[in-house]
C-alpha cells in the first residue's frame, strides 16, 4: 500500500474521469451528514495510509492515491458507504506501510469527489467527519481494514477553557489579519464556529503546525488539553507570520523607492535634453574625455579609458557598477603616464645639499654623484635601485629625501614593515569591492610625476602569509630590466616603472629574499664614531631641538665636552635617535629653567659637563672594560649586532669531573661548535704551547658568556674562546686593554669575519687600546675612521698561536 499524498487545493477535473459522489445540493449534503450523526457509526472501516497530512473532523482535503491497492479501496467506498478512516504514517520515506507502520488514532471520513487520470492514478476528495481509535486490525490484503472505536469530544463548560478560547482566537485573528493569501472560506468558517472543539480541528487544520504536532491534537479527546497545547504554537506562529509580514513590507517599499527614484532620475534627463541641459552623468563623462586629451595618454591607456567611457554612458548613475567604472577611470586618467621631473644636473650644487643635510656617508654621496654624472650625459637612464644597509638611526630613511632635493625629482615614501598582502603592491583585482591599486601606483599619483624618487622603508621586516609574499611581487618592481612593463592588477595594464629612482633601507640583509637581494645595490651605512656624533649632534640635532623646544642658539649653548658626556654615559647605540632623544632632553630642561625663572637666569643657559648627572641623572652606561682582568680565564670578544657593534665577555673555568665541556649563557649552535673546536685545537697543540693535559679526564671544562637572557651565535668568538682557554690552561692573565674577533679552524687557522669596522668602534667606545683582527680582514682597515686607527693598536693575525703572545701577559717570575 503505497502512502497517499495531499496534492493541494487545486481539484482540476480536465482529462480525467469525473465521478460526483454526491447527489443533490450542498443544503442536501449538510442534512445527510447530520443524519449519519445520528445514526450508528460502523465499526470496522478500510484503513487509507497518509503521508504528510493529518485529517480533522469537519476538514475537506484533496489526495492523490497511487497505489494499486490504494485505488481499489476507493472504488469499494465508492461503491459502498463511502466512509474510510484516514490515518497518518510514522515514516513519511516508506513507500508501502504496513499496519504497524501507521498511528493508532486517525479520522473517519467520507469520499466527497473522484478522479480517475490517464496516468493510472486517482485523485479524491475527503472529509473528515470524527476522530477515530484503531483497536485491531482485521484485513491486510488487498486493502487494511480495522475495528475502529469512535472518540468523542471531552468538553465542559469552565472559567479556563473560555480564556483558553479567547487567547486562541486572538492569535488565529492575528494570522489571519497577517495573511491575506488565507481562503475565504476558512474565514467564514472561523466566524460561524462556536464550539471550542471545532475551533481547535480548524486552527489546527489551517495554521502551518509541524505533522506531530497535529497528530498529538488529533489524538487529543480533550478539548481543554488541545486548547493548552494549541496555544503556544500559535503564539510562535503569530510571531513569524508578523514578522515575515514586516519583511515583506520593508522590501516591497524598498522597491517602490528604488523604482520612484529611477522614473524620477529619467524624467529629470528627459527635461534637461529639452532644455539643452546636461545632467551630472554626461558633464562627468565629458570631463573624463577633456582630461583624457589633456594629459596626452598613449595609445593602449587612452584606448581602455574610451571604451570605459562607452561603458559607463550605458549604465545608470544609481548602479554601483556606475561607481566602479567611474573610480577606474579616474585612476587612469588622472595617472602621470609622460609628466616627469626635470632632473637636476649641477654636481656642485647636488654635492652641497647632500653635505649640508647629513654629515658623512661618503660612499652614499659619491654613488649619487656618479649617477648625476651619467644623467647628465644620457638623459634616458634607467634608474638604479639602491639599498641602504645599515644599524638603526644612522639616516637611512632621511637620505632618502636628501636624494630627491639634491636630484629635483618628487619623493614618495612607505614602509614595507609588517607588509603581509601581495595585493599591497599590485593591487586589488576590479572584482572586489572597494578594489584600489597598489602602493605603487598609488605613490606615482600623488607625487604626479613618472620619475619620482620612491623610498621603499624596512625591506627585511616584509611578510608573507596566506594572502601572498609581497617580497616576491618586489621582483618585478625592482628590476630595471622589467619594471619597465610593470602591471598593476586594478589598471591591468602596463605602466613604465624604469625611471623611477627606488631606494630600499634594510637594517640587515639576511632576511631579504636572495632573488630579491640580487636585483639590488647595496651600500652599507656604518655605525657613528663618536666624533661623528659630535658633529652631527652640534650641526643637526642641537639646533633642531632648540627650535622645537622654542629656543635658540643665544638662549642656550652646548659645551663639547657635555656632548661627549651624553654621548659616552648616556647612550649605547650605533646611529643618533637615542642622542637626539637625550638633547631634548636637556633642551626642555633648559626651557623649563629659562620659562620659570625669568630675567634671573644668565643669558645665555651654558650646559656644561659638570650639569649633565644633575639633569639627566646618573650615566646609563658604564665601559665594561674599567674593571681590569684579575682572573685567568677571562677574555674580551668583540660582536656585531643590528644596532652596531658591542663587546662581551668570554669566562672559562674548570673542576673536577669527567671531561665533558659545559657550554652556558645562550649560545647557538654555530658558537657551540667554535667552543668544541677551541678546545680540540689546544689539545691537539698542548705540549707545543705548555699546557698540561694528563688530568683532562678528570677535569670539566665550562664556558660562560654573561647576559645570559640574549641569544648570541656565530663563527667570530671562536679566536676569543680559545684565547680564553688558552689562559685558563696556563695560568696566565689575558690583558685587560686587548679585544679580539676570529673564526678559527682545527688547524688552528684564523679566518675573516664581517662587522670589521662596527667591532672595532665598540672596541674603542670601550676603552680597549689593542684589537686582534684576522689577516684577511685588512682589506677593511680603510673603512675604520682615521682618529680609531690613530689611538687604537691593530694586530692582524693568520694562526692562534700569533694570537697567544699579545694577548696574554707574561707569567711572573716565581
Amino acid at each position: 500500500m503505497d502512502s497517499q499524498k495531499n496534492i493541494g487545493p487545486v481539484f482540476d477535473s480536465s482529462e480525467a474521469q469525473l465521478v460526483d459522489i454526491l447527489d443533490g445540493s450542498a443544503s442536501e449534503r449538510g442534512d445527510k451528514k447530520s443524519k449519519s450523526d445520528t445514526e450508528s457509526f460502523p465499526s470496522t472501516l478500510p484503513i487509507l495510509g497518509l503521508s504528510d497530512i493529518v485529517l480533522f473532523p469537519g476538514m475537506v482535503a484533496p489526495l492523490l492515491v497511487e497505489s494499486s491497492s490504494g485505488m481499489r479501496l476507493i472504488d469499494d467506498a465508492v461503491t459502498g458507504n463511502r466512509l474510510i478512516a484516514l490515518v497518518l504514517q510514522h515514516n513519511q520515506d516508506t513507500e508501502d506501510p504496513a499496519p504497524e507502520d501507521l498511528h493508532s488514532f486517525g479520522c473517519a471520513g467520507r469520499v466527497l469527489k473522484m478522479l480517475k487520470f490517464p496516468d493510472n492514478t486517482v485523485r479524491v476528495l475527503v472529509e473528515g467527519l470524527h476522530r477515530i481509535k484503531i483497536k485491531k486490525y482485521v484485513q491486510r490484503t488487498p486493502y487494511p481494514k480495522a475495528e475502529i472505536e469512535v472518540i468523542e469530544d471531552v468538553t465542559g463548560e469552565s472559567v479556563e477553557i473560555d480564556a483558553l478560547t479567547r487567547n486562541v482566537k486572538k492569535f488565529f485573528e492575528e494570522i489571519i489579519q497577517h495573511s491575506p493569501a488565507l481562503a475565504d472560506q476558512v474565514k467564514v468558517a472561523y466566524l460561524n464556529i462556536d464550539e471550542s472543539g471545532k475551533l481547535t480541528d480548524l486552527i489546527a487544520s489551517t495554521v502551518n503546525l509541524q505533522l506531530s504536532d497535529r497528530q498529538q491534537l488529533l489524538e487529543t479527546p480533550s478539548v481543554k488539553d488541545r486548547l493548552s497545547h494549541l496555544l503556544p504554537l500559535l503564539n510562535r506562529e503569530a510571531q513569524v507570520v508578523s514578522l515575515g509580514t514586516k519583511i515583506q513590507k520593508d522590501v516591497a517599499d524598498s522597491m517602490s523607492k528604488t523604482q520612484r527614484d529611477f522614473f524620477l532620475r529619467e524624467q529629470i534627463r528627459a527635461i534637461q535634453r529639452e532644455l539643452g541641459e546636461s545632467d551630472a552623468a554626461s558633464a562627468e563623462v565629458e570631463r573624463f574625455r577633456k582630461l583624457i586629451d589633456q594629459n596626452n595618454l598613449p595609445e593602449e591607456p587612452r584606448r581602455v579609458a574610451l571604451r570605459e567611457i562607452d561603458r559607463m554612458e550605458q549604465i545608470p548613475p544609481t548602479v554601483p557598477e556606475y561607481t566602479v567604472v567611474q573610480n577606474y577611470l579616474d585612476w587612469i586618467v588622472n595617472l602621470p603616464w609622460n609628466k616627469s621631473t626635470p632632473d637636476k644636473v649641477d654636481l656642485q650644487e647636488t654635492e652641497k645639499i647632500l653635505n649640508d643635510q647629513h654629515y658623512g656617508l661618503t660612499k652614499v654621496k659619491d654613488r649619487l654623484l656618479e649617477f648625476i654624472a651619467v644623467i647628465k650625459l644620457k638623459r634616458n637612464l634607467k634608474g638604479p635601485i639602491l639599498c641602504l644597509v645599515g644599524p638603526p638611526g644612522v639616516g637611512k630613511t632621511s637620505l632618502g629625501r636628501s636624494i630627491a632635493d639634491a636630484i629635483g625629482r618628487k619623493f614618495a615614501r612607505f614602509s614595507l614593515g609588517g607588509m603581509r598582502d601581495e595585493a599591497e603592491i599590485r593591487g586589488h583585482r576590479r572584482t572586489y569591492v572597494g578594489a584600489l591599486p597598489g602602493r605603487i601606483i598609488q605613490c606615482l599619483r600623488r607625487t604626479e610625476s613618472n620619475n619620482p624618487v620612491i623610498l621603499l622603508d624596512e625591506l627585511d621586516k616584509v611578510g608573507s602569509d596566506f594572502r601572498g609574499d609581497p617580497a616576491s611581487a618586489l621582483l618585478e618592481v625592482l628590476d630595471p630590466q622589467q619594471n619597465s612593463t610593470f602591471t598593476d592588477h586594478y589598471l591591468d595594464m602596463p605602466f613604465d616603472l624604469s625611471r623611477v629612482l627606488f631606494i630600499t633601507t634594510a637594517n640587515w640583509l639576511d632576511p631579504v629574499h636572495p632573488a630579491l637581494r640580487d636585483r639590488l645595490e647595496v651600500i652599507e651605512l656604518p655605525s657613528y664614531t663618536e666624533e661623528e656624533k659630535l658633529q652631527i649632534c652640534k650641526r643637526y640635532l642641537v639646533p633642531r631641538q632648540l627650535s622645537e623646544h622654542g629656543l635658540n642658539k643665544r638662549q642656550v649653548r652646548f659645551h663639547d665636552k657635555a656632548l661627549r658626556h651624553v654621548i659616552k654615559d648616556y647612550t649605547r647605540e650605533a646611529g643618533v635617535r637615542q642622542l637626539e632623544r637625550e638633547v631634548a632632553g636637556l633642551a626642555r630642561k633648559a626651557a623649563r629653567r629659562i620659562a620659570g625663572d625669568g630675567d634671573n637666569v644668565p643669558q645665555p643657559y651654558v650646559v656644561k659637563a659638570d650639569r649633565i648627572p644633575a639633569l639627566l641623572g646618573p650615566p646609563r652606561f658604564i665601559t665594561e672594560t674599567a674593571e681590569a682582568i684579575t682572573e685567568h680565564g677571562i677574555a674580551t670578544g668583540l660582536a656585531w649586532t643590528p644596532v652596531g657593534g658591542d663587546i662581551l665577555f668570554i669566562e672559562a673555568t674548570s673542576m673536577s669531573g669527567s671531561g665533558r665541556l659545559i657550554l652556558t649563557g645562550s649560545l647557538g649552535d654555530v658558537m657551540k661548535e667554535s667552543a668544541q673546536t677551541a678546545l680540540s685545537y689546544l689539545r691537539s697543540q698542548a705540549e707545543r704551547i705548555g699546557i698540561d693535559m694528563t688530568q683532562h679526564n678528570k677535569q670539566d671544562v665550562h664556558i660562560h658568556v654573561p647576559a645570559g637572557a640574549t641569544p648570541k651565535d656565530g663563527p667570530s668568538a671562536g679566536l676569543t674562546i680559545a684565547v680564553a682557554l688558552a689562559s685558563l690552561f696556563t695560568k696566565r692573565l689575558i690583558k685587560s686593554d686587548v679585544g679580539m674577533t676570529g673564526e678559527i679552524s682545527l688547524r688552528g687557522r684564523v679566518l675573516p669575519v664581517g662587522g670589521v669596522k662596527e667591532k672595532v668602534l665598540a672596541a674603542s667606545r670601550s676603552g680597549l687600546k689593542q684589537v686582534i683582527l684576522p689577516a684577511q680582514n685588512k682589506k677593511d682597515y680603510n673603512d675604520i675612521p682615521s682618529e680609531i686607527r690613530s689611538k687604537t693598536r691593530l694586530h692582524f693575525i693568520s694562526h692562534i698561536s700569533e694570537a697567544l703572545p699579545i694577548a696574554l701577559k707574561k707569567k711572573p717570575r716565581s
